[in-house]
């Protein structure tokens, strides 16, 4: 399959103004020339008429570009045309595509030729899948960093280094009648491999706050029945996301909203109303709130009354919040907590919960500055390699040989994140996100 020529559209689905459909692969020139009449100069837009090659019909004009390999995004012949966006222009083209000897691309398969023909690492082809799902500013920067190939250039980097102290092991190894010192290359390497080890602690120390940015900051609303937590998703979603009565255990099912914290991509959940229940469908409910609010870096617990948080109640962080301030009397108000004393029903202080909830949601993630990891496979790879380097540096008089093998593990650790070595088994996952035309 990798030798097939292959076409897709690259751009929405539906009427448009223009569309953009891609060609990769060895018959990429033939193919241009039948349709679009001419070949046009590498990396230059030309008019043409397109053609269908069966019937000689013209379809529409547009432009054409061409890449010649290796200089284009797959590394293969390349073509993109722009066409005008009609569903009957498009249809003609794609019949006229397919007429010519490609076939549709699969999901990600260009992306998929970039990276076998050396164009991209998986890292940046991770960052480019994590751009086109980018929702927030803070991840559209972090995602662009990553499709730059900044994680790639960085292992790059800390494996010439555990190249230079595997080759000193090596001639250790293979000629230890050389070696004038006792010991000389297990302390040289420790030199070289102490820097590696510390960038790579640096980098686990803002794991989380990466792989936060990516998936999102999860915030808990939980508290007794008729709290008003449903009342208070509503007003910050601005719409009505959740059913509101004045009867306990309205709500038994998880309702989750996306949305953009100053930046940062948050997941506010609304759960249901914790107490006792004998009904089956709201235990399941209540169930599902505590192991929501467990899992969840912030849990806002909201109660009419300055009751403490129950001792059941865990999460990340638990801020205690009182609702339904403007039911309260104005004499009583001055001994609650004002800055977390709200009204969802009138506005009171909820300008004061969001930037709270701003203001952690921003330092969860590093304040959008996060470092080199930012999916759970990347931090697996740094523990593995970091792992690694500290049993080499606790003990560097260990024989050669031992040294060595750590040394060799590491090295394939930090070579799995650009996919260097095999990583067959997580390609598919990766591509099977992308677009079907990227």
């Amino acid at each position: 399959m990798d030798h097939d020529t292959i076409f897709a559209i690259a751009s929405g689905a539906g009427r448009a103004a223009i569309t953009v459909l891609r060609l990769s692969g060895p018959a990429t020139r033939v193919i241009v020339e039948s349709i679009a009449g001419k070949l046009p100069a590498p990396r230059s837009a030309a008019l043409a008429t397109f053609r269908d090659p069966a019937t000689g019909d013209a379809i529409d004009k547009g432009l054409v570009t061409f890449f010649p390999a290796p200089k284009s995004f797959t590394g293969e012949d390349y073509a993109e045309f722009f066409c005008h966006g009609g569903r009957a222009v498009v249809a003609a083209m794609v019949k006229a595509l397919g007429g010519s000897g490609a076939r549709p691309a699969e999901p990600g398969e260009f992306t998929r030729r970039a990276l076998i023909n050396g164009k991209m690492d998986l890292a940046e082809v991770e960052g480019l899948a994590d751009l086109i799902d980018a929702e927030t500013e803070w991840q559209r920067r972090a995602a662009l960093r990553q499709s730059d190939g900044v994680l790639g250039r960085q292992a790059a980097i800390w494996r010439g280094a555990l190249l230079e102290a595997s080759a000193l092991l090596a001639a250790e190894i293979d000629f230890p009648e050389e070696e004038d010192v006792p010991g000389a290359s297990g302390r040289r390497v420790c030199e070289i491999l102490t820097p590696v080890l510390a960038g790579l602690k640096a980098e686990l120390a803002t794991a989380r706050a990466g792989e936060r940015l990516r998936e999102g900051v999860t915030i808990v609303i939980a508290g007794p029945p008729n709290a008003g937590k449903s009342t208070l998703v509503n007003a910050l979603a601005h719409r009505d996301v959740a059913i509101v009565t004045p009867f306990a255990g309205t709500t038994r099912d998880i309702i989750e909203l996306h949305f953009d914290l100053g930046g940062c991509p948050v997941t506010l959940i609304d759960t249901a109303g914790l107490r006792e229940s004998t009904d089956a469908a709201e235990q399941i409910g209540i169930l599902r709130a505590r192991e929501k609010a467990q899992a969840a870096d912030l849990v806002l617990w909201l109660s009419e009354a300055r009751d403490p948080v129950p001792s059941g109640v865990t999460g990340g962080e638990v801020w205690p919040v009182f609702t339904k301030s403007d039911l309260v009397p104005e004499g009583k108000k001055q001994s609650l907590c004002q800055d977390l004393c709200i009204s969802a029903e009138t506005g009171e202080n909820i300008d004061v919960l969001i930037k709270r909830m701003e203001d952690f949601a921003r330092d969860a993630v590093g304040g959008g500055h996060t470092g080199l990891i930012a999916r759970e496979r990347h931090r697996k790879s740094f523990e593995a390699a970091a792992s690694a380097l500290a049993r080499i540096l606790d003990n560097p008089e260990a024989p050669a040989e031992l040294l060595a093998e750590d040394l060799r593990a590491a090295m394939f650790s930090l070579q799995r994140l650009t996919g260097v070595v095999d990583v067959e088994d997580i390609l598919g996952e990766i591509f099977s996100r992308f677009c079907i035309g990227k």
